[in-house]
């Protein structure tokens, strides 16, 4: 199991967004239809880059696009790497788990999820507790992306999404991410503490059983984070998404892009029962401690 944290290294270029078309077939990618270009994005010098990267067309230096735009490029992209599909043993146990931990507790959370429903249409009518978001899953055999819709306890206000672009100017992450300390799209008080105590993520539950998603691994990231990863970094998308893991455990939304991704390569290559075990006892204690969420 992977200590707390992996000293950060340098990821290159990462870039910031938007993918373009590509004409030409150069990138050896097709680019679907309706999907559109990018809107060049200077670099501090005032030169747009142009390098290509994730392996669909995107290129560093364009203003981020919307999830839509992003998992239309994916759907016709392949990634260049493979699903980690070895150690079978260690896969099945992992899955026995899941479906049994998972399956106990949607029974046992049933009455407190159905209270946190009621609050949250009090304090945020008109829209629903629960909603889901498109997300990027482990990799298909032949190396092409996997989309699912991963559930969560609505803790922003509705059309939260559509306020997102008039925010990024503010956003206190690096890399793809996006984060905000003090987001005016959460619902004041019962927004607040779900977040703090990652209580949105427990609707996630239904993707496990489902086997979309483990209870321990890489976060699952959005389409359009995902556009904007190198190769090294799309190495998380070779084993299954979890709900927890090693980045939960250590400092959260404090860290750096670059501090999570090593945690999660860290796990991918020492991961074991042992030490799923272990990061689902941490992560639970994280959890009730409310540390470094917002």
């Amino acid at each position: 199991c992977p200590p707390p944290f992996f000293s950060s290294s340098m990821l290159g270029d990462v870039g910031r967004g938007e993918m373009t078309g590509d004409p030409e077939g150069a990138l050896g990618v097709v680019t679907p239809e309706g999907a559109g270009s990018c809107e060049p994005w200077p670099d501090p010098q005032g030169e747009v880059l142009p390098t290509p990267v994730a392996g669909v067309g995107h290129h560093a230096g364009c203003r981020p696009c919307s999830d839509a735009h992003a998992a239309k490029i994916l759907e016709a992209a392949n990634s260049g790497l493979r699903p980690d599909l070895s150690r079978h043993g260690y896969r099945l146990a992992k899955r026995v788990f899941d479906v049994v931990a998972s399956g106990a507790a949607i029974v046992v959370l049933l009455v407190p999820s159905l209270v946190l429903c009621a609050v949250i249409c009090i304090k945020s009518p008109g829209s629903s507790p629960l909603y889901s978001q498109l997300r990027v899953g482990r990799l298909k055999k032949d190396g092409s992306y996997r989309l699912f819709r991963m559930w969560k306890f609505r803790s922003m206000v509705p059309r939260a999404e559509e306020m997102l672009e008039g925010l990024r100017e503010a956003n206190e992450a690096d890399g793809p991410l996006f984060k905000i300390k003090d987001d005016p799209r959460i619902i004041p008080g019962v927004g607040t503490f779900i977040r703090r105590h990652s209580i949105d993520e427990l609707a996630q539950l239904l993707n496990v059983l489902k086997g979309d998603m483990s209870l321990i691994g890489p976060r699952p990231a959005l389409p359009s984070e995902v556009v904007q990863y190198d190769e090294r970094v799309r190495r998380r998308l070779t084993v299954k998404p979890g709900c927890g893991g090693a980045w939960q455990v250590g400092t959260r939304s404090d860290s750096t892009f670059d501090g999570m991704v090593d945690l999660d390569l860290g796990y991918i290559e020492r991961s074991s029962i042992a030490c799923d075990l272990a990061l689902v006892f941490q992560t639970i204690r994280t959890m009730i401690r409310g540390g470094g969420a917002y």
